[in-house]
């Protein structure tokens, strides 16, 4: 089914600066929502819930599972994340553009179910860079950084399956460059199309 609102899902290895990069795009672009996903792992830092995720318990989150809540669903690092597909079509239908931060394994489902979504995958300039910036974090111990960076090397490999590569090297850059795949492929024929259908039925382009 073809929606009015544009399905945008960005994914990358812990520590790329996924959620700074769509943080900041969300505050540049009115236009872009974001779709809030349930997770079972715990707060960190100053995270709330219902602003950076849904934060449930396992039971909870399996019995969301069970009733087919979930667009797509994954345990990334020992924990499981899902999407709500209610949340995703309600506001696409009403004409939205909606981002996903996500992992690669929820991103290639969400393409299975949403043809028209755009994948957008975020690299580390470099093996050594990833681990600096997770060691700047300083929010895990060496064992988890060592799983990150294992669990990067895999995730990374995916890369091929995305419509769009980022490489976030400087910030500034990697902004400019995800608020251009953004606006780009707003302007193609068939997302105008779909969006505007006013414009194109007056112009005879329907």
């Amino acid at each position: 089914m073809d929606y009015p609102g544009n399905l945008f899902a960005v994914a990358a290895p812990s520590g790329t600066g996924k959620s700074s990069l769509v943080k900041a795009l969300l505050e540049l672009d009115s236009h872009l929502v974001v779709s809030i996903s349930h997770t079972t792992r715990k707060p960190r830092g100053q995270e709330q819930d219902g602003r950076e995720y849904h934060f449930i318990g396992e039971p909870e989150f399996r019995a969301m599972v069970d009733a087919g809540q979930f667009v797509e669903w994954a345990e990334v690092h020992g924990n499981l994340y899902g999407t709500s597909r209610g949340a995703i079509e309600e506001r696409i239908v009403r004409g939205h553009d909606v981002l996903l931060e996500i992992d690669w394994q929820g991103a290639l489902q969400i393409k299975h179910l949403f043809p028209n979504a755009v994948l957008i995958f975020l690299l580390p300039p470099s093996w050594d860079e990833l681990l600096q910036r997770l060691q700047r974090r300083g929010e895990d111990g060496p064992e988890v950084i060592a799983q990150r960076m294992a669990n990067a090397r895999v995730e990374v490999s995916k890369a091929r399956h995305f419509d769009f590569v980022i490489i976030n090297a400087l910030f500034e850059t990697a902004l400019f460059d995800l608020k251009a795949i953004v606006h780009s492929q707003r302007l193609k024929y068939a997302s105008l199309q779909r969006a505007r259908p006013a414009v194109f039925a007056a112009l005879d382009l329907l």
